[in-house]
């Protein structure tokens, strides 16, 4: 039976208390719902004192395993990449291996592993992410973990109504109300027309297809998308257009329209970036990860700051539940390789070797691997667990 369909002033109380029950379910997903208690500490603990300042180029921001996953390109590659630049900022490089740590630490306590397992993938994410710095274009990535290469593989197989069913819960191009999806007020409709009407928005849609460029858009459905989770409660929207003449590929596209905010992640200091946010997210996707670059764009939309990008059925997260010893080992390495080569191919080479030897000093201690970076996650792992605890003692009561 469909949900009701709340009305505006209704959906921050809603939006609120899905968040909140999202980042209950587990410590992996309150670290993933949560930057802000990241950079909290980053401002706070002595322990972040010690983390060096490598060279100012855009960061992810929000580097945890749900935002990094295959993407697709316009040439039909597959590549995993970063796909989520809503908190990019210029920064320090540092901050991106902190959080992957961290992310991969809690996912690693989630699978019910042992401490030795953290230490040595964060050994492994130093060796993945230093491979990138010293060759960008064919460094080794390592073994590609089983997670990936499934992942991968689903992502390659994948068409329009693997998308609709996955997204939609149909394969017809309606946008399904209820559960996931809001209606939406006249002014919302009558924007997201005005939006779609943009011949730049249209060619941006027909990105992933050049062989003819020669075709009209119109929006087929449209719909408050209730997805997410630290990004809750801001706007977002689900688009179905339809693209009359469309050679080779579906009669239709879905579109993912995201409010773009001021980021929680520190800039560098001087660090010039754009002013408006979704230029902003705009530029950190051409610099981070090409295949994504290509695809989005910055629109104005009754006064706030959104970015489009159209969703193709290869783009898929990375979803870690239960691994194993090796799995996870194999699975920091590969990740660090990922985030270094999005990292990298902003440097030259001077300043990648420069880097690269401030990553090997400071290693007295009992791992191979910065002192900083160990000291930082096990401090942050500590933290967000006592966290996460008072956030799911404060929910019980609420509920």
């Amino acid at each position: 039976m469909p949900q009701p369909t709340p009305d505006i002033t209704e959906r921050a109380t809603i939006l609120e208390a899905k968040r909140t029950l999202k980042m209950a379910r587990s410590a992996h997903a309150y670290v993933r719902g949560n930057t802000a208690k990241f950079y909290e500490w980053l401002a706070a603990s002595p322990s972040a004192r010690r983390v060096p300042q490598g060279p100012s180029i855009w960061i992810c921001g929000d580097c945890h395993l749900g935002n990094l996953g295959p993407i697709a390109a316009g040439d039909g590659r597959v590549e995993v990449q970063i796909r989520d630049l809503d908190q990019a900022v210029i920064g320090n490089p540092a901050h991106d291996l902190i959080r992957l740590g961290l992310s991969l630490a809690t996912a690693a306590r989630g699978s019910d592993l042992p401490g030795v397992t953290t230490a040595r993938m964060i050994e492994a994410m130093i060796e993945g992410y230093a491979a990138a710095m010293q060759d960008p274009t064919s460094g080794a990535s390592g073994p590609e973990p089983e997670v990936v290469t499934s992942v991968r593989k689903r992502a390659i197989g994948r068409r329009w109504r693997h998308l609709a069913r996955e997204r939609l819960d149909a394969v017809e191009p309606t946008i399904p109300l209820g559960r996931k999806f809001w209606a939406l007020d006249a002014k919302e409709r009558a924007a997201l027309k005005d939006v779609f009407e943009d011949p730049g928005v249209a060619n941006l849609v027909l990105s992933l297809d050049h062989k003819d460029l020669d075709r009209e858009v119109r929006l087929v459905d449209a719909a408050y998308w209730m997805k997410g989770c630290s990004s809750l409660g801001l706007w977002r929207f689900a688009a179905i257009l339809g693209l009359k003449n469309a050679k080779g590929r579906s009669d239709y596209a879905l579109v993912d329209l995201k409010e773009a905010t001021a980021p929680i992640a520190p800039a560098s200091p001087g660090a010039k970036m754009p002013k408006d946010n979704g230029d902003r997210v705009a530029a950190a996707a051409r610099a981070l990860s090409p295949h994504l670059g290509d695809r989005i764009i910055p629109v104005r939309m009754l006064g706030r700051s959104l970015f489009i990008r159209e969703l193709a059925p290869q783009d898929l997260k990375i979803e870690i539940e239960q691994f194993g010893h090796s799995e996870a080992v194999k699975a920091a390495r590969y990740l660090a390789f990922v985030v270094g080569k999005a990292h990298a191919r902003q440097m030259d080479d001077a300043t990648r070797r420069d880097w690269l030897a401030l990553l090997d000093t400071d290693r007295a201690g009992s791992i191979d691997a910065p002192t900083w970076l160990w000291e930082s996650v096990v401090s942050l792992a500590g933290t967000h667990e006592a966290a996460y605890l008072d956030h799911c003692r404060r929910y019980a009561l609420a509920a």
